[in-house]
């Protein structure tokens, strides 16, 4: 088994990035594959509401979002991670998602079945927003979203400070949620993973005809 983190932090060992990584090294320790992916630096482009992936069966923006999907449609786990500026998750992550979802429900929904979560930073509030918005995301795509003894948030970051490790609960809670996580894609595993994806055509309903 595989799980990828993907970071929208523009900060090199920030605070978001370090809490992933709990997670990253819980999960290797028993065993899963990780990988850790930044945004920084990645140009990904919204989603332009053009259409072309249906009739692709791909996003048609050419940028650095192809390169991420392909790593997200090949993990078991995705485990999405943001700092948090006014309340939600950074536009870079936004615009990632975006193209993830519509783009994939033109491709038949390849994340459907995964096991995944968020994680959010922020110095003092706002995590449960961007949280919230981001559990949309999964619940979307189909995807199998574990608890853990408390939301994935972190506190950290005050004057832009590089103190997550001080967040002695934020840590916890990060371990808690991978071992969850490994549980979770483990079952998941062993009883041949989710049923089947929805029909493509069922992911775009049209209007009843009069």
């Amino acid at each position: 088994m595989k799980t990828i983190a993907i970071c929208g932090s523009q900060r090199e060992n920030g605070n978001t990035e370090f809490f992933m990584r709990v997670v990253l090294d819980e999960l290797a320790s028993k065993g899963v594959e990780t990988e850790f992916v930044s945004l920084r630096g990645k140009t990904i482009q919204p989603c332009r509401g053009c259409y072309q992936c249906l009739s692709a069966g791909h996003c048609t923006i050419e940028d650095d979002f192809a390169e991420v999907f392909d790593k997200m449609r090949a993990a078991d786990g995705i485990l999405i991670g943001s700092p948090v500026y006014v309340a939600r998750p950074t536009a870079l992550m936004s615009a990632l998602l975006e193209r993830a979802t519509f783009s994939g429900r033109a491709a038949g929904q390849p994340l459907a079945g995964k096991v995944g979560g968020p994680v959010t930073v922020a110095r003092r509030t706002g995590q449960a927003f961007a949280s919230a918005e981001l559990l949309l995301w999964f619940f979307i795509n189909d995807i199998v979203v574990p608890g853990s003894m408390y939301w994935n948030v972190g506190v950290a970051g005050a004057r832009g400070a590089f103190d997550a490790e001080t967040d002695a609960e934020g840590v916890e809670i990060m371990k808690r949620y991978a071992v969850n996580m490994e549980r979770v894609m483990t079952a998941l595993a062993k009883h041949g993973g989710m049923a089947e994806s929805a029909d493509r055509d069922k992911l775009f309903f049209q209007p009843a005809k009069a």
